[in-house]
């Protein structure tokens, strides 16, 4: 016997789906809450998402992807000396770093960060109009 819950979910991808389909398999996730909400279907935002994605639905993405980054196949690359194991019982013990670019309208800035993995604070940052080696140096020149 089925319960309650999993009857409702059927229900819910049915409607889900006749939404999807009406709207010419264009919208995501958003939109198809949206236009459930107008036609007075009761449905949680999270719950059409992970409907949709245990479907295989998806909406339309616009533009072209941004590629920010090309690898180097005859490059070494670096150990990994923690073993993926951020965990550190005092400060100061154990950075990481990572850094990302935020797209702004006058193009990319990318943005260098140092963070000890015993308090998660930043340490060190730097933020760069390019994506070169100096401003990740930089952040970790700060956090020394």
């Amino acid at each position: 016997m089925r319960s309650a819950r999993a009857i409702a979910n059927e229900q819910r991808i049915e409607q889900i789906q006749i939404v999807w389909y009406k709207n010419k398999r264009v919208y995501g996730a958003d939109k198809v809450w949206k236009a459930m909400k107008r036609e007075n279907l009761v449905v949680a935002r999270c719950t059409v998402e992970r409907l949709m994605r245990r479907m295989g639905l998806r909406g339309v993405i616009r533009g072209k992807a941004q590629r920010t980054t090309f690898a180097d196949p005859k490059a070494a690359c670096p150990l990994d000396l923690v073993k993926r194991q951020f965990k550190a019982d005092r400060p100061n013990q154990l950075w990481v770093s990572d850094f990302t670019y935020v797209s702004t309208w006058q193009g990319f800035v990318y943005v260098a960060f140092v963070i000890d993995v015993f308090s998660r604070r930043i340490v060190g940052w730097r933020a760069s109009r390019s994506m070169r080696t100096d401003f990740v140096l930089d952040a970790l020149e700060q956090a020394l």
